[in-house]
């Protein structure tokens, strides 16, 4: 599909609430607890891409002097908000699974397999248009939401299938309590991986140690200290350091400063801040960093 994100994004929210719609008539008209169950999913779904849709506006602004990092965190409150609301949706979900297994109702199956059938066909055109490629993590975490859904949906039917054929109707608490465990185990991650990056923590995936490592093997660098890694959003990472090297002119220091970089974008991180700083008390007197149009000789390169 040849469509940006926010158009993908647009067309996943349009095709998701004609889903919604339907599950939560059709859950009303067959009384299956299974089929409202994954329409709650449906809700917390719609509420994602939606705030998708905005965070994925906001983040484009440019850094002013009110946000000099940009608004790429914004998509995290969007991002915390859905998580939580996925825990409460899940509570109510094993609370009324609960209440259906002491006491199981009548369910129109007809209707029930009939909207779940659509419910599934609207989710796989929805997996179909956001693609499974992805290079913006926002895309790819409302895709598993909507894989998660299309899991909902197939749920929903073999409970319905398992109905028709045994008419044993404790399948329809227990498909939804199935969906609702989906549903917590997704909101538990999304939770954890957003306070993850709220509190600055290490990005999963990047060795702190083995950049140290790969930095110190460079020539002319002596040692590595006041280190620090963390995720300015969910998909930059940042990383600053002190490099102790030897004396060497401004065009050399600029030389290892360069390779480091290199070194850091092949391994994922875009946003660097580098501080050189040389090995004896007093610096080559031909070193020099220009920082803000201004000759300064503290070591400093950004």
């Amino acid at each position: 599909m040849h469509l940006n994100n926010e158009k993908r994004l647009a067309v996943t929210f349009f095709v998701t609430l004609i889903i919604l719609g339907g599950e939560l008539i059709g859950g009303y008209l067959s009384n299956s607890l299974a089929l409202l169950s994954d329409a709650g999913h449906m809700v917390t779904d719609a509420m994602a891409i939606a705030l998708g849709i905005v965070a994925a506006r906001i983040s484009r602004r440019p850094s002013n002097k009110n946000a000099t990092f940009g608004y790429g965190r914004v998509g995290l409150l969007a991002a915390l908000i859905n998580g939580v609301t996925l825990l409460i949706i899940a509570f109510f979900i094993f609370y009324e699974s609960y209440e259906r297994l002491i006491s199981p109702p009548q369910i129109r199956l007809s209707v029930m397999l009939y909207i779940a059938s659509l419910g599934l066909i609207g989710n796989l055109l929805m997996a179909f248009v956001l693609g499974h490629h992805h290079g913006d993590l926002n895309i790819k975490g409302i895709w598993l939401h909507v894989i998660g859904d299309t899991l909902s949906s197939i749920g929903v039917i073999i409970s319905g299938v398992v109905i028709y054929f045994t008419g044993w109707t404790y399948a329809d608490p227990i498909a939804s309590a199935l969906i609702g465990g989906i549903i917590i185990w997704g909101g538990i991650r999304l939770v954890r991986d957003t306070i993850s990056i709220f509190l600055n923590l290490t990005p999963k995936g990047f060795d702190v140690e083995m950049l140290v490592k790969k930095i110190i093997d460079m020539p002319d660098v002596i040692d590595v200290h006041h280190v620090h890694l963390w995720p300015l959003a969910h998909n930059n990472i940042a990383f600053s350091a002190h490099i102790l090297v030897k004396d060497r002119s401004l065009s050399e220091v600029e030389e290892t400063k360069k390779r480091i970089e290199v070194m850091l974008r092949e391994n994922g991180i875009e946003h660097s801040t580098l501080q050189i700083e040389c090995s004896s008390k007093t610096c080559d007197t031909n070193l020099y960093c220009q920082v803000n149009g201004k000759e300064e000789n503290h070591g400093h390169i950004h």
